[in-house]
C-alpha cells in the first residue's frame, strides 16, 4: 500500500513525539512485539477512539489506526523513530563537544 503524503507526515509526527518524550526504547519494544497483532491492535484503537479523541483530533487518530493495520507501516514507524533518535543523539553529541571545547577555551584564559 502506497502511503499518501499526509500519512507520511502523520508517521513522522508520531515518531517525533516518541523521540521528544524520551520513549524510544519502550515504543520500539511495544511496536516490535505487537507487529504480529497489528490488525487486532488497530481494531482496539477503533474501540477506544471516543475516549482518545478528547486528546487528539479524530481525523489523525482514525488515520493512525488505519495505518497500524498494516505491518509494513508499523515497521516504517519503527524506522522513523530510530532515524530521528539517531539524529537527536548526533545533535546532543555535537552540543556536548561544543560545551567541552568552550570549557577548554575558558580554562586557557
Amino acid at each position: 500500500m502506497e502511503l499518501s503524503p499526509e500519512d507520511r507526515v502523520l508517521i513522522d509526527g508520531l515518531a517525533g513525539r516518541v523521540v521528544r518524550m524520551g520513549l524510544v526504547v519502550p515504543a520500539i519494544l511495544f511496536l516490535e512485539s505487537s507487529k504480529p497483532l497489528s490488525f487486532l491492535g488497530s481494531q482496539v484503537m477503533v474501540f477506544f477512539e471516543p475516549f482518545v479523541t478528547t486528546f487528539f483530533t479524530a481525523e489523525a487518530y482514525t488515520r493512525a489506526s488505519r495505518l497500524m493495520e498494516d505491518r509494513e507501516n508499523v515497521e516504517l514507524l519503527i524506522q522513523r523513530i530510530e532515524a530521528l533518535e539517531a539524529e537527536a543523539q548526533e545533535v546532543r553529541a555535537r552540543e556536548k563537544r561544543a560545551r567541552k571545547e568552550q570549557k577548554k577555551t575558558k580554562g586557557r584564559t
